[in-house]
């Protein structure tokens, strides 16, 4: 096993992410709060010694989170809520901070940049 400088941040949408999604025109698949998070996106962050620290990260690339989230369900970005900030970031999601990373895979890992802003 390997110890990797990084932390990790996982993103657990919320109600009211769930009602946009549920009330999406069109949509035919309802949801439920625990089937959402139950397979949540974890994120690599630079290595925090505190959980204040990962959050501030968080709060640094919360646009970017908020875009990459909403993209993985809807990639028309014109049904995405159009005042997206910090305060909505956070009523839509909450994060988990983990200090601690291991990789426990000796194969290397390859970065392949995402379609929506956090590279």
């Amino acid at each position: 096993m390997f110890i990797v400088d990084r932390s990790a941040a996982v993103l657990k949408p919320k109600q009211p992410f769930l009602d946009w999604l549920n009330n999406l025109p069109g949509n035919d698949i309802v949801l439920t709060l625990d089937e959402m998070r139950s397979d949540c996106t974890v994120v690599l962050i630079p290595e925090s010694v505190e959980q204040e620290d990962g959050i501030a990260h968080v709060d640094d690339i919360a646009d970017k989170l908020f875009e990459m989230e909403l993209a993985s369900w809807v990639s028309d970005e014109q049904l995405w809520p159009q005042k997206r900030n910090l305060k909505l970031f956070w009523e839509w999601f909450d994060v988990e901070i983990h200090l601690g990373v291991m990789d426990c895979v000796s194969e290397d890992i390859h970065n392949t940049p995402s379609d929506h802003g956090y590279h």
